[in-house]
């Protein structure tokens, strides 16, 4: 069963012109959320990313290894393929 021609294309944040696509997102559906959002003023940008290593510097947490976090994705990968 194919979709029609109308519904073969995917909206794309990065093309606003687009027309969306018929699947319910909207541009702002794709924005990071507001912890992840960075600020655009240079020396505003310098200081959240300073102020974002020095916690992440702080946290008490042990770190994950690198060959488990690995891991991990390629399970979560493997169960998308089979799906």
């Amino acid at each position: 069963m194919s979709l029609p021609d109308q519904r073969r294309f995917r909206y794309s944040p990065f093309m606003p012109d687009d027309p969306p696509d018929f699947d319910g997102f909207t541009p702002s559906d794709f924005d990071p959320p507001p912890h992840l959002m960075a600020p655009e003023d240079p020396a505003e940008y310098d200081a959240w990313l300073r102020a974002a290593v020095e916690r992440a510097l702080a946290d008490p947490r042990p770190g994950i290894p690198h060959e488990q976090v690995m891991a991990q994705m390629q399970a979560i990968i493997n169960r998308r393929k089979t799906a």
